[in-house]
């Protein structure tokens, strides 16, 4: 006997990165500053930030004409609207909508553009040197996996990730979302397995320690 299946009944659709990070500033889970969309204390604490900044701006202005940037994760663009000015064109993606539309609104910069894409299934905007900050620390591997590939399209790829400090077993699995590895005593790696980036060269640009063994932020420039 067939089962009656009702054609209205909706199917439920799997949770999904973009569904997590809508949620993240719905629910303002990373806080509000008395904002309409904030992107946590990693994009505004002047202690975190402003390191940032400055490595980034001496890595931008060391080449005689200004490079095509392409920011992988935008957020609220508290940190992006800082290296504008240094980039020949910059390119702001994030996978929240009405953050994007939220950016355009605010950011009016001639050489600024906003898209929202999903960086794990979307084709990336060309760009001479990608920036991925905070980023990968909330994805699962599957979509690193598939992000790492995209990654080699651009000459340089900048990373930034949130790290444990001392030894730790890196790239433990997570399910996409708010938390990141920390946790697990774990963090992201793109050189280790299963990722196993292929880079010519690396240099370290910068590494945060935060208060009460919270871990280290690392910013590292990989030439591709």
């Amino acid at each position: 006997m067939k089962e009656n299946i009702n054609p209205t009944k909706k199917i439920k659709k799997p949770w999904s990165t973009k569904d997590a990070m809508e949620q993240v500033y719905k629910m303002k889970l990373w806080g509000t500053n008395n904002a309409d969309f904030y992107s946590g204390l990693g994009s505004h604490q002047p202690e975190i930030i402003n390191p940032y900044m400055e490595v980034l701006k001496i890595f931008l202005t060391s080449f005689k004409t200004p490079i095509t940037v392409c920011d992988l994760g935008c957020g609220d663009f508290n940190v992006g609207k800082e290296l504008v000015k240094y980039s020949k064109n910059f390119i702001a993606v994030d996978i929240v909508e009405d953050l994007i539309a939220h950016n355009k609104e605010y950011f009016k910069e001639e050489n600024v553009a906003f898209y929202c894409l999903d960086i794990a299934k979307d084709e990336l905007p060309e760009a001479d040197c990608a920036l991925i900050r905070q980023v990968l620390q909330h994805v699962s591997n599957a979509e690193i996996k598939c992000i790492a590939t995209k990654l080699t399209a651009f000459k340089y790829v900048i990373v930034t990730e949130h790290l444990p400090v001392g030894n730790f077993t890196p790239n433990k699995n997570i399910i996409s979302g708010q938390g990141i590895r920390l946790k697990k005593q774990s963090g992201v790696n793109l050189l280790a397995p299963p990722f196993n980036f292929k880079i010519k060269e690396q240099k370290q640009l910068a590494a945060i320690h935060l208060k009460d063994n919270k871990g280290v932020i690392i910013t590292t420039l990989y030439e591709l």
